[in-house]
């Protein structure tokens, strides 16, 4: 699957904004929310290089988190037509104004967010528009969690035949194969 270079990066965004996401049943008994605080976000923008972020405040933070659970919800679906349906809404909202920019060492590359958006706003725009290519091209299986019981982590799929399973096969991916492993020896010696 061809994805061009600035959707790569909004579906990247996607998928860490989803990861810091507080989840039950994680490792060690949970994990906290990834996000506690406007410097936290503001420190999430600077690391994703999201342009035009200017002083952030609480409601800038409960606004990301929003816009956060309803990117898991376009995860969550199993159903095309819902998905489509959930993107359109958060596209919507944002108030997309397509524009064509070229900056920080980037080539030419379309901005979907407003100028002066608010960082939610950006995110629901570019990330969204994002995730409207993936439903358009039939790819929305793609979009998925990991599979590892104690993880769950969201991520994007690009393998040639839509075979991934783990948001990481060093770590959860291994983990889980060693433990069948050694489950599989302990049955044969038993």
């Amino acid at each position: 699957m061809l994805i061009p270079h600035d959707t790569r990066i909004a579906l990247d965004t996607v998928v860490d904004l989803l990861n810091t996401a507080p989840a039950s049943g994680q490792r060690e008994g949970g994990q906290a929310d990834g996000l506690p605080d406007v410097e936290t976000l503001h420190d999430f923008a600077r690391r994703h290089r999201i342009s035009g972020v200017g002083r952030l405040y609480e409601k800038d933070l409960r606004a990301v988190r929003d816009v956060r659970a309803r990117f898991a919800a376009i995860f969550a679906t199993d159903d095309t037509e819902r998905a489509a349906t959930l993107v359109n809404a958060l596209v919507a909202a944002a108030g997309t104004t397509p524009q064509l920019s070229n900056h920080d060492g980037y080539d030419w590359h379309v901005h979907y967010f407003a100028p002066d958006a608010s960082i939610a706003d950006h995110l629901a725009a570019d990330c969204g528009m994002a995730l409207a290519f993936i439903v358009v091209a039939g790819e929305r299986e793609r979009l998925r969690r990991c599979e590892a019981p104690d993880c769950r982590h969201a991520f994007v799929d690009l393998s040639r035949n839509r075979s991934r399973r783990y948001c990481s096969s060093r770590t959860c991916g291994n983990r889980l194969h060693v433990a069948a492993y050694r489950a599989r020896r302990k049955e044969a010696a038993g």
